[in-house]
């Protein structure tokens, strides 16, 4: 594994620890933004490994990755759409205001298990070497 590929993995498992503490505390807009942000890092990380070149914009690293996933037969339909989904929550986080801009504990929470599920299905097609971060924590894991 690539150091820099390495280190948005790792990036993304920090923000799984940070949105499990925010939707503990009932930040729920600010743990789906986060959850979002894990899984985005996690698609950086296999973009990176695969072109060597990072995407910073929100929506070319959601095309590419579903570029690069499209015939893995291994990644669920709810796994392949998960950043388009998720990125209303970042969005909802950002700049929304008024009744549209709540995030229910249930939304929150199921967003913050899918990116687990996101960042761990990324981790998995990865090289492993002596390079690669430490896994998650045990209450992070589905």
């Amino acid at each position: 594994m690539k150091p820099q590929t390495a280190a948005f993995l790792e990036k993304s498992r920090e923000l799984l620890e940070h949105a499990e503490t925010m939707l503990s505390i009932g930040l729920r807009e600010q743990a789906g933004r986060t959850a979002y942000l894990a899984a985005f890092h996690a698609a950086q990380a296999l973009i990176f490994e695969t072109h060597g070149r990072v995407f910073k914009k929100h929506a070319s690293v959601q095309g590419e990755f579903a570029r690069l996933v499209k015939d893995d037969s291994r990644v669920d339909t709810e796994l392949r759409a998960f950043l388009g989904r998720s990125f209303q929550l970042k969005s909802i986080a950002d700049y929304e205001i008024g009744p549209g801009s709540k995030v229910s504990d249930e939304v929150a929470g199921a967003t913050l298990q899918t990116a687990r599920r996101f960042v761990e299905y990324v981790a998995s097609l990865l090289p492993a070497d002596s390079h690669a971060p430490s896994p998650p924590p045990a209450t992070l894991k589905p």
